[in-house]
This record gives structure tokens, C-alpha cells and sequence, in this order.
């Protein structure tokens, strides 16, 4: 299955549109069925965090690249002291780094994907937040991302690719992130979901958020 960059208008589309606004989007997780065989995205669990008419994104919170945090942002020494790994968020734009984390406030370089829980591709807001006593806490740093083009996504559902469940800030930040796979397979197996094409727009706007327009 092919993931464009051209599906998101890409990045500098999606966090320059007035379609994402302060409200949470009540983002969801796509857990990979377990007959998905496409190597970026077997065992995946991805957080979608945008939905519409012109296609989604989101990145895959469970897979590791190896990569130390300290390796990447070599000027902040606290770093050092961290054993943190960069995320595969997916194949799309793996030269850009987004991150995801919990904040009291929402920066203006950043949306909300969950309360409390924002996204963002801004180096300066990511430096600031590794500089904090606690660099790593509630953070997650990605390599590239996810995407789908208009309808791809609710092709791949109807087709049996993928489950989904509601997303939570705890399994985001999860300390054990290669477990998070079986426990989320497990509760959609006990969970009866939709996988009509309208639920996501639905689960979106029930949730007090704005899919794309």
C-alpha cells in the first residue's frame, strides 16, 4: 500500500490550515489486523490525528527507530543522561520530524490531538521542550508520518487492514511501547467497533473536534 505525500497537501498544508482548531479532535487509534502484511505498517498502532475530504495523517506510536534522542540534538546535554529513542511515525517525509506531547497550555505552534496532548513540527517548540529538567517526560519525537489520500484510508478499514479504537494519552506515552501492539489487538478483538468508512468522521465529531474540510 502506498502512503503519498501528496495525499496531505503534506505537512506544511496541515499545520498552516484553519480547519484544525483549538477543540481536542478526539483522535483514534488504527491498530493493524494481524493479516497486514506491509512491512512500514505490520503490528502498527498509529495515531491518527487528522481526518477529511482531502486524506488523513497520523504516526505510528509503537515502533522504535534505535535512533538516541542525544544523537540528533547533540547541543542539549541533558540529553546525555536519557536513553530515549526517536519514533518511526511512518514513510512519508522521514526527513521531518514531528513530536507529540502533553503541555498545560497549548503553544501556537502546536494543535490539539487529545485534551491536554498536541502535535507539532516546530524545532525551536521541540528544543524548549528537551531543554525542560525533564526532557523526555510525556514527549514523543518522530521521523516521518503517516498518510493516506482521500479515501485511501477508508478503503484499507472496509477491506479489513485495520481496527479502531479510541485513542488515550496513557497508551501514547506508554513506558513499554512494543507491548502496546497485543494489548490493543486484544481490546479491539473484545470491543465491537464500526468499520463503516463514516465512522471516523463520526467518532471525529463526536468528540468535539473538526475533521478536514
Amino acid at each position: 500500500m502506498v502512503r503519498c505525500a501528496r495525499a496531505l497537501g503534506v505537512l506544511a498544508f496541515a499545520f498552516g490550515s484553519a480547519a484544525f482548531a483549538a477543540e481536542p479532535s478526539g483522535s483514534l487509534f488504527l491498530v493493524a489486523k494481524p493479516q497486514l502484511t506491509d512491512p512500514n505498517f505490520g503490528q502498527a498502532v498509529v495515531l491518527l490525528t487528522q481526518y477529511g475530504q482531502l486524506g488523513s495523517m497520523g504516526v505510528i506510536v509503537n515502533r522504535s527507530t534505535g535512533l538516541p534522542l542525544a544523537r540528533l540534538f547533540t547541543d542539549i546535554k541533558r540529553l546525555a543522561q536519557v536513553d530515549d529513542k526517536v519514533f518511526f511515525g511512518g514513510p512519508v517525509s522521514r526527513d521531518v520530524l514531528l513530536f507529540v506531547f502533553r503541555a498545560a497550555e497549548q503553544p501556537d505552534e502546536a494543535f490539539e490531538v487529545l485534551a491536554g496532548v498536541y502535535i507539532s513540527s516546530d524545532r525551536e517548540l521541540l528544543k524548549s521542550l528537551l531543554g525542560r529538567e525533564k526532557p523526555v517526560d510525556a514527549l514523543r519525537v518522530f521521523m516521518g508520518y503517516s498518510g493516506w489520500g482521500a479515501g485511501q484510508l477508508e478503503n484499507e478499514i472496509s477491506r479489513g487492514d485495520w481496527d479502531v479504537v479510541q485513542a488515550d494519552a496513557k497508551t501514547i506515552f506508554a513506558k513499554k511501547p512494543e507491548a502496546l501492539w497485543p494489548e490493543l489487538h486484544r481490546r479491539a478483538s473484545e470491543t465491537t467497533t464500526m468499520e463503516t468508512p463514516g465512522f471516523i468522521p463520526v467518532m471525529l465529531t463526536m468528540k468535539g473536534g473538526r475533521p478536514w474540510r
